[in-house]
C-alpha cells in the first residue's frame, strides 16, 4: 500500500526530510510512504536471501543495499527499491552515497526488483519507465497476487513474473509463471521458479 503526503518537494529537500522516518518514495515531488504486507515482505526476504546466496556462490562483485534510493532522471523523483543490485565498487563514485546512501547512475545498477502491492501501476509504469531511462540491464517486477493490468499479465490474470532485459535502450520483456524457471542474466545460474518466488519459498 502507498500513501502520499501532499506538498511538493524537492529531491534535496526530500533527503534531508527522510533521514530516519520510514520507507518514503519521492514521485514527481510529492511524498509517499511505502507500506507493505507480511507476504509482501516474505516474497522479498526469499529472494534477498536466494540472490545474496547466489552472489556468495559464484563470488559476484554485487552487494544489496536495503534502504538505497535511485534517482530517477526526473529532478523530483527518487524510489526504494524492494530489492537492489548494485555493483560493489561503483558506490564509491556514486556522489550521493556517502551522505544519503542515493544512487543517481544507472550504470551502477545491474538488478532490481520490484514485489507488487497495490501500487502496480507505479511498477509497471512509473517505474519501468524511468529504471529504462537510466539504462538498468534488468528489472524484475514480482505480482504475486495477479494485481496487474491485463495488458501487462494478460487474462485471466494470475500471479506473474515480468523480466525485462534492456536491449539497444528499451526494455524486452519475458513472463514467467508456475513452475516454468526465472531466467535472469544478471544471475545466470539462478535455479529457482516463478512459483517458488509467489510463495516466498
Amino acid at each position: 500500500m502507498i500513501q502520499a503526503i501532499s506538498k511538493l518537494i524537492t529531491f534535496d529537500e526530500f533527503l534531508e526530510w527522510k533521514t530516519e522516518k520510514g520507507r518514503y518514495e519521492l514521485h514527481d515531488g510529492i511524498i509517499v510512504e511505502m507500506q507493505t504486507t507480511g507476504k509482501h515482505e516474505e516474497v522479498v526476504e526469499f529472494l534477498q536471501t536466494e540472490l545474496t546466496l547466489e552472489t556468495r556462490r559464484l563470488q559476484l562483485p554485487y552487494r544489496f543495499p536495503r534502504n538505497a534510493l535511485v534517482k530517477s532522471l526526473s529532478q523530483e523523483t527518487g524510489y526504494l527499491p524492494d530489492i537492489l543490485v548494485v555493483k560493489r565498487d561503483a558506490l564509491v563514485l556514486e556522489p550521493l552515497w556517502e551522505k544519503s546512501s542515493t544512487i543517481t547512475q544507472g550504470s551502477f545498477i545491474p538488478l532490481i526488483i520490484e514485489v507488487v502491492s497495490t501500487n502496480w501501476r507505479d511498477d509497471y509504469g512509473h517505474k519501468m519507465i524511468d529504471y529504462e531511462a537510466l539504462g538498468i540491464p534488468e528489472y524484475w517486477i514480482v505480482d504475486y497476487l495477479g494485481l496487474g493490468g491485463n495488458r501487462y499479465i494478460g487474462s485471466p490474470k494470475q500471479p506473474t513474473l515480468s523480466i525485462y532485459h534492456l536491449v539497444d535502450g528499451e526494455y524486452q520483456i519475458k513472463l514467467f509463471r508456475g513452475d516454468e524457471k526465472v531466467e535472469s542474466l544478471v544471475f545466470p545460474e539462478l535455479n529457482l521458479t516463478a512459483k517458488q518466488i509467489f510463495n516466498g519459498g
